[in-house]
């Protein structure tokens, strides 16, 4: 007992307990918040792993588009073949890949060693004229005779319900 004070002792009773009740609410609101952001990041990398498995198999979509391209395909009048080649793009229309009534997507194989396996991969290939094979050869009279060559747009997606969409495209001149 403090002889200054006799009350000393009686005043400060559960002061103690209502500081460490205090403090265990601090502790469990940063223990939650931390717990959020741990879950917010694992779902973001999820995600960008699944968006990775996407780009590949739309990666791999346009190089079997671009193999085919490489072949110089006749591009049909209007329309589409069942290879996935198309006739020339309309200025005038929207852009097939945007088009969600286009039917042209051939799917393109699936890849062998991915695990999980991605979203299809799927592609087509316009027809856009004759291009320069190199720069300004076609500026030159008479033109050479390897100056022109078939020239074709490769689109390739990958896409699946609820996942993310990949759109990739290249554009290829047959040498």
């Amino acid at each position: 007992m403090n002889r200054r004070n006799p009350h000393f002792g009686r005043e400060q009773r559960g002061i103690s307990l209502l500081v460490v009740l205090v403090l265990l609410l601090i502790m469990t609101l940063l223990g939650l918040a931390i717990l959020r952001s741990t879950m917010l990041e694992e779902r973001m990398a999820g995600n960008m792993y699944e968006r990775s498995l996407a780009f590949q198999a739309a990666e791999s979509a346009l190089r079997e588009g671009e193999l085919i391209a490489a072949a110089a395909p006749a591009a049909p009048g209007s329309g589409c073949t069942a290879d996935g080649v198309c006739s020339e793009p309309d200025v005038t229309a929207t852009e097939r890949w945007l088009d969600d009534g286009f039917a042209g997507w051939v799917d393109a194989p699936e890849l062998a060693d991915a695990s999980p396996a991605p979203p299809p991969g799927a592609y087509f290939i316009e027809y856009m004229g004759l291009s320069p094979t190199w720069p300004g050869c076609d500026r030159q009279v008479p033109v050479a005779p390897l100056c022109l060559a078939p020239s074709y747009r490769v689109t390739a997606r990958s896409t699946a319900a609820g996942r993310s969409t990949v759109i990739l495209q290249s554009n290829f001149v047959v040498q």
